[in-house]
């Protein structure tokens, strides 16, 4: 079972929420299923309903600083990419 990380910041207050309204969420996700079945999702659109992507993408990597760099590559696409059977993309 893998689960992912998205529409966090549509569930906070549209106009203040930070990482810090969605660590306790992420964390307990990181918990339960830990970074090799745990993916980030961009949850474009409706993102961007509670804040502009930017702030999404800011905010979810303050949450996930704390992982070591493999379990930050995890969420970030590599979870991802061995679910859905695609190649990641490199830097």
């Amino acid at each position: 079972m893998y689960a992912k990380v998205s529409g966090l910041n549509t569930a906070a207050d549209a106009e203040t929420w930070t990482a810090g309204d969605l660590r306790p969420y992420v964390e307990h996700a990181l918990e339960v299923f830990g970074a090799d079945r745990l993916m980030f999702g961009s949850d474009w659109p409706v993102a961007v309903l509670a804040g502009d992507y930017a702030k999404v993408w800011r905010e979810t990597g303050a949450v996930l600083s704390g992982l070591s760099d493999a379990g930050r590559a995890a969420v970030l696409g590599g979870t991802a990419a061995l679910f859905y059977g695609i190649r990641e993309a490199q830097a």
